[in-house]
C-alpha cells in the first residue's frame, strides 16, 4: 500500500536540523496494511554525537529513535491529522554505537488508534545487530 501521506519533503532529516547534525537522515518511508506506518533511515554519527570516548551518547539514540517514531506514525496519518506529543518513550541501549560505523535507522507503527499511537523504532549495525531501540507512545491531533 502506498503512503498516504506525501512526505517526501521530510526525508533527510525530517525537517528537524538536530537530526542531520547528529549524522541521521531519513531515506524512505511507508504504510503497510491499514494504518501501519514506517521509515527507515541511516545513521553516520557525528563527533557532537558521541562522548569523549567515541561512542554514540545515550540521549542521542533517543533523539533519533524519537524521531523515527514520530515520522513513521505521520506517513501513516492522512490529510492534516499529526503527532502532536510524545506522552511516553522508552528507550534501550543494547551495545555500543562507535563512531567510525554507519547504521540503519528504522521507525514502525504498532498501533493507531483515534487519540494516541504506538510505535516502535530500532538502530542496527551493518550486520544487523541490534545496537538500541525504543517503544513509545504518541499524543495523535486529528483534524476535526
Amino acid at each position: 500500500m502506498e503512503s498516504r501521506r506525501d512526505m517526501d519533503r521530510w526525508l533527510g532529516d525530517g525537517g528537524m536540523a538536530i537530526i542531520g547534525v547528529l549524522g541521521g537522515r531519513f531515506s524512505a518511508y511507508g504504510v503497510d496494511g491499514e494504518d501501519l506506518g514506517w521509515v527507515q533511515g541511516e545513521f553516520a554519527p557525528a563527533e557532537l554525537a558521541c562522548n569523549p570516548h567515541g561512542t554514540v551518547q545515550a540521549g542521542v539514540h533517543t533523539v533519533l529513535l524519537d524521531a523515527a517514531m514520530n515520522f513513521a506514525i505521520n506517513a501513516a496519518l492522512a490529510g492534516k491529522d499529526r503527532t502532536s506529543a510524545t506522552i511516553e518513550i522508552s528507550t534501550e541501549l543494547i551495545r555500543a554505537a562507535p563512531r567510525e560505523a554507519t547504521y540503519a535507522l528504522r521507525g514502525e507503527v504498532v498501533r493507531l488508534a483515534r487519540q494516541v499511537a504506538f510505535a516502535e523504532a530500532t538502530i542496527t549495525s551493518a550486520s544487523g545487530e541490534l545496537v538500541s531501540r525504543a517503544t513509545g507512545t504518541f499524543l495523535v491531533h486529528r483534524e476535526a
